[in-house]
């Protein structure tokens, strides 16, 4: 199964609370963390290392805390995962070395590549301000809980 770090979970949360504070100034690492019961050491460091790839831009003093660097509309989930997990495999002979025993006669390389090559896609088309819950899919983890149901985004999941 194919699925997103908690690091990556976290800086994706992190992303977005910044995206929807973009005109009322900084935030904090503590006001995310706690806004998303995320540990807070845990949240600093992620948040140290989005800024050191210049997705956000940490300010010191009063008023300081972390505002992102462009509109988040121009953010892709991809670079976010990118910037914390590193570059997105599905397979070890998807990287540009990927050489296994099997290389000579392997039959499926190829349509895995793509499939990593699809996923991809789809999450540099997904960018930080597409990503809030929209009012059905409140209602289905509502449900979830009464029916065991589970909402789309828990059944495809990235690593």
């Amino acid at each position: 199964m194919l699925k997103l770090t908690k690091k990556a979970d976290y800086a994706l949360m992190a992303m977005k609370h910044l995206a929807e504070q973009v005109h009322q100034g900084a935030c904090s690492a503590k006001d995310v963390a706690e806004a998303y019961g995320i540990p807070q050491e845990a949240l600093a460091k992620i948040l140290q290392r989005l800024a050191k790839v210049g997705l956000v831009q940490s300010q010191h003093g009063m008023n300081g805390g972390y505002t992102l660097t462009r509109d988040p509309k121009m953010i892709s989930a991809f670079e976010v995962i990118k910037a914390i997990d590193g570059p997105l495999f599905i397979t070890s002979c998807v990287t540009v070395r990927g050489e296994c025993d099997q290389s000579d006669r392997c039959t499926i390389r190829e349509p895995l590549r793509k499939v990593n090559e699809s996923i991809e896609q789809v999450l540099k088309n997904i960018k930080i301000s597409q990503m809030k819950e929209e009012p059905e899919m409140l209602d289905v983890r509502k449900n979830a809980d009464k029916h065991e149901i589970r909402k789309p985004a828990d059944l495809v999941t990235i690593s």
